[in-house]
């Protein structure tokens, strides 16, 4: 990286406002980061992404139509989907033979739905 780029991303000289730097270490000693990265984990598998992603658009699948979708076998898509589920990103019911799964709730929906806006909205950029 060229001297000009990291003058561009670091302060020229060090200091910080005391206040903030206070106020946001104890908001952050407050919460427990460990479950929310785990899902930002999960959902940076492409494979995984592409599960979310179909399932964004239908309100349920089962796992063989999972499986087609992402060009994989039935064991494949269901370690995947046993992943989302286990994290709370996806639920799924057994009907008969057959095992379908959907997204959790809404906001499992809209973490997918605002990667992907977020995604052409960079690529578009350029």
């Amino acid at each position: 990286m060229s001297n000009t780029k990291r003058k561009q991303d670091t302060c020229e000289v060090f200091c910080f406002d005391e206040e903030k730097v206070n106020r946001i270490s104890a908001s952050l000693n407050n919460e427990n980061f460990v479950p929310i990265a785990d899902i930002f984990k999960a959902l940076s598998d492409e494979t995984r992404l592409k599960i979310a992603y179909a399932l964004l658009q239908e309100d349920e699948l089962c796992v063989c139509d999972v499986a087609n979708i992402i060009r994989s076998t039935t064991a494949t898509a269901s370690h995947h989907l046993r992943h989302l589920r286990n994290l709370g990103l996806a639920k799924s019911q057994k009907k008969g033979k057959l095992v379908f799964y959907s997204l959790d709730d809404d906001h499992v929906r809209q973490l997918v739905e605002v990667a992907v806006i977020h995604s052409s909205e960079v690529q578009g950029r350029g």
